[in-house]
């Protein structure tokens, strides 16, 4: 049966979230003045990642919530004991140099065009629906999914298979109909495609890369391969490069 859905993942699919989080965090550590106390800008912004990756695991396995893995990141990376109000006025400035560096890959607005007419279209992230409706409008595609679902509001996060059956059934599909895209080979490729969903792995060469791909899901190298691989009914992209 032919793809009626495409579910795409948030952050570093369609938003380029590393290089934002990247130049945000530079900015907010050099406002701060704490870029000293690291050794260098490259040292924090590892050490930033090593801990958001931390928390976010926790936060993935429902062992805190959304906000509490927020206050622990700002904790452990400065090394204090912060209240509540501390931890969340640290973030918020984080968030200001954060939100000033977004934006979509350059290959995002071709590839929702070229589908716009031939696919329903759908969000999944392991993130809360009220970060993510904000993103997405600051981005300018809010509007072009009808369904935006979270791990913070349904309870289930990926790569487990309720988070990709709870969008097929958002959707009213059966999860064969639906094609899921997201850059992490494991929790996106590999969670979708062991759901059932048809699963399309966006491997853009950042530290995700790997020559070996999960098996089950498709890897792509550009969103510009994608309408070719979803049906022979959308004239757009070109092959995949890696066969």
């Amino acid at each position: 049966m032919a793809i009626r859905a495409v579910v795409w993942d948030v952050d570093d699919t369609l938003f380029d979230y590393t290089t934002a989080d990247r130049a945000g965090m530079r900015a907010h550590l050099a406002a701060e003045g704490l870029l000293d106390g690291y050794g260098s800008a490259e040292r924090a912004l590892a050490r930033w990642r090593e801990i958001t990756e931390a928390q976010w695991a926790r936060f993935a396995a429902g062992e805190v919530d959304f906000v509490t893995q927020r206050r622990d990141r700002t904790r452990v990376f400065l090394g204090r004991d912060l209240t509540d109000a501390e931890a969340d006025g640290w973030f918020e400035r984080y968030l200001a140099h954060y939100e000033a560096a977004w934006a979509l890959f350059p290959d995002v607005l071709p590839a929702l065009d070229a589908l716009a007419a031939s696919h329903r279209h759908a969000v999944l992230s392991n993130s809360s629906v009220t970060v993510q409706e904000r993103k997405l409008r600051a981005l300018g595609v809010h509007h072009r999914f009808e369904i935006i679902l979270c791990a913070a509001e349904i309870g289930v996060a990926k790569p487990e298979a309720g988070a990709f059956l709870a969008a097929c059934d958002a959707l009213g599909l059966a999860p064969h109909e639906v094609a899921y895209v997201g850059d992490h080979p494991e929790i996106d490729g590999r969670g979708a495609a062991d759901a059932g969903l048809l699963s399309v792995w966006i491997d853009r060469g950042g530290p995700r890369a790997t020559a070996v791909p999960p098996a089950g899901p498709r890897r792509i190298a550009t969103l510009a391969e994608l309408p070719a691989l979803l049906g022979p009914d959308t004239r757009f992209g070109a092959p995949s490069t890696f066969g």
